[in-house]
């Protein structure tokens, strides 16, 4: 099923589309937006200069940065009094990014998450759980209102209590779950702790899952817990952009979709800021081309992927940016050498004998890095066989060693003993950081 006439265009209709309303956009933040001004007028480029799609590399990029230096309001396009709905970030790391919505603003989102939700099987029959949560997060309020406008029926549950979430699912019938994966890994483990088969004792066939990056080992280990008919897809979004909404998986799992009538996406050297051919990987960055209060320009999103631009099976015919490899900001060197936590995952998650949980702590002796990957088994009583611990350690240590290039200390502890996580899992310590 395809939810919007958008989602077929042929690439003329597209592009024509992205640069009428790219001309627009442009025009309006240099008129509106002094920062933007002056970062043009820097760059020497005026609104008239984009006359194709290909001048848009002639425009500045916009970084986290320069929303922190602007906060709270200083790059809106529209005066407070259009704005409907305000969020931030945590801003956990320096100011918040704070993002703003118009009354456009809010139907545009509304309607970009339906055509995901509808991508990856949501259905106006579903009863969808939403276990994100709600807040100044973008995430729980955007796929919340998408889905209904799907015509799906919301249970807006939240994260925490993860008996009450089952109870919710098994007796109101939940047959779409929203999460990240690392929570609906940690939903199903719980499940099965109180004994209940997610696969066999609830209605839950759909995962529409976001937020943070699933790896193809990750789902794998999902399909176990709920199911090998479940479809499990992820999304991608960020509260800058618009929150969820900018691009998701089809049931083909080939790659995200990006809603390309409200979104140009570009493919950058993370180093030199090149723009890079289709096909190649680097760093995604994306331009708003229909927000009104917020119309950011080329904002590097951190984000490893590419994009492919041949038509997908499903039908459809936008650009695709495959599943990310990472972040620029979340790779790690270790001893010269770029280390991406979804590698050490993907050796992890498909090592027989190892659970799904694990932590990456890194640490600095005699000026060297110490990687140490702290992961759970996957049953208590191989904690009582050393043989058999020696050689799954042995093996993890050759595993990683292939994959990453780099030896790394592993410590294998007993189920349920690392945390969990019902929102983002942070399962990288970088004590580095911290000057030890």
């Amino acid at each position: 099923m395809i939810w919007a006439k958008e989602e077929t265009m042929s690439r003329e209709e597209i592009e024509k589309i992205q640069l009428d309303r790219l001309k627009a956009t442009v025009c309006r933040v240099y008129d509106n937006v002094p920062a933007y001004r002056r970062k043009m007028d820097e760059a020497g480029v005026k609104p008239e200069d984009i006359q194709t799609l290909k001048d848009l590399q002639k425009l500045p990029f916009t970084t986290k940065q320069d929303m922190r230096d602007n906060y709270p309001y200083g790059l809106f396009a529209v005066p407070l009094k259009s704005l409907r709905r305000i969020h931030a970030s945590s801003g956990t790391t320096g100011k918040p990014t704070v993002v703003g919505y118009t009354d456009h603003d809010l139907e545009v989102w509304r309607e970009c998450v339906a055509r995901l939700a509808v991508a990856a099987g949501g259905r106006e029959d579903d009863i969808a759980q939403i276990c994100f949560g709600y807040g100044m997060f973008t995430g729980a309020l955007g796929l919340h209102y998408g889905l209904e406008k799907v015509g799906a029926a919301i249970v807006p549950s939240s994260t925490g209590n993860t008996e009450k979430q089952l109870m919710y699912m098994k007796d109101f019938g939940t047959t779409l779950l929203v999460a990240t994966p690392s929570y609906a890994m940690r939903i199903a483990e719980v499940a099965r702790e109180i004994g209940i088969d997610p696969a066999k004792d609830l209605k839950v066939k759909t995962l529409v899952l976001g937020s943070e990056l699933m790896t193809e080992a990750m789902r794998k280990e999902l399909h176990k817990a709920w199911g090998e008919d479940a479809k499990i897809t992820q999304n991608y979004g960020m509260s800058e952009l618009m929150g969820p909404g900018v691009s998701g998986e089809c049931q083909e799992l080939t790659g995200m979709h990006i809603n390309e009538d409200h979104f140009i996406a570009e493919v950058i050297d993370p180093k030199t800021g090149e723009v890079l051919p289709a096909g190649e990987k680097g760093e995604l960055v994306v331009t708003c081309i229909t927000k009104e209060a917020l119309p950011l320009i080329r904002y590097r999103t951190r984000d490893i992927t590419r994009l492919m631009y041949e038509p997908c099976r499903c039908g459809r015919t936008t650009a695709r940016m495959e599943n990310l490899s990472g972040r620029t900001d979340d790779m790690l060197k270790i001893r010269g050498v770029n280390v991406f936590p979804s590698q050490i995952e993907e050796v992890l998650i498909n090592t027989e004998g190892i659970g799904p949980n694990y932590e990456i702590v890194v640490e600095r002796e005699h000026h060297s890095d110490i990687l140490t990957i702290r992961v759970e088994v996957e049953g208590e009583s191989m904690m009582d066989s050393y043989s058999a611990l020696e050689k799954l350690e042995r093996n993890l240590k050759e595993r990683l060693r292939r994959m990453l290039g780099l030896d790394c200390k592993i410590q294998l502890v007993s189920p349920n003993t690392l945390q969990r996580f019902e929102g983002k899992a942070k399962r990288v310590i970088d004590l580095r950081k911290e000057g030890n």
